[in-house]
């Protein structure tokens, strides 16, 4: 699964969003009125993240995983799991490049196979707006 997305922001703001916890926690999970628990970064080859959100029913979600690849502020790439689904990893692809002033996000989630019960495609569009709001704010 694919999508662009366009921040009017610099490079270094949306890169900072993927990779600074304070940041993270305020956009991390798929539904708008949800709220952020605790996220944790390193933002590191080797080194591990994982956020907890809230969703507007109470139900608590937790996704984490492992840096692969970190080029500041072009790439980053990353393992993708769920506490609740412990034995599905798949893998998010971060290209990012600068466009009429602003910030083309090129987003791949790539090995989800058919364990996942989640709506990838349907939760990373709606994540990615409220990224857009709190990086443009």
């Amino acid at each position: 699964m694919k999508i662009d997305f366009y921040f009017d922001t610099p490079m270094a703001s949306v890169w900072k969003a993927w990779t600074d916890p304070a940041i993270m926690i305020q956009w991390f999970g798929s539904e708008p009125e949800g709220v952020g628990l605790h996220a944790e970064a390193d933002a590191r080859p080797g080194k591990t993240f994982s956020v907890t959100f809230k969703d507007t029913s109470g139900t608590e979600h937790t996704c984490f995983g492992s840096y692969l690849t970190i080029i500041e502020p072009f790439e980053l790439i990353f393992t993708w799991c769920w506490i609740s689904e412990p034995d599905v990893t798949s893998t998010v692809s971060l290209a990012f490049q600068q466009q009429d002033g602003g910030t083309l996000m090129h987003f791949e989630h790539t090995d989800v196979g058919t364990e996942s019960a989640h709506d990838y495609l349907a939760g990373w569009t709606s994540t990615f707006y409220k990224l857009q709001k709190v990086v443009e704010a």
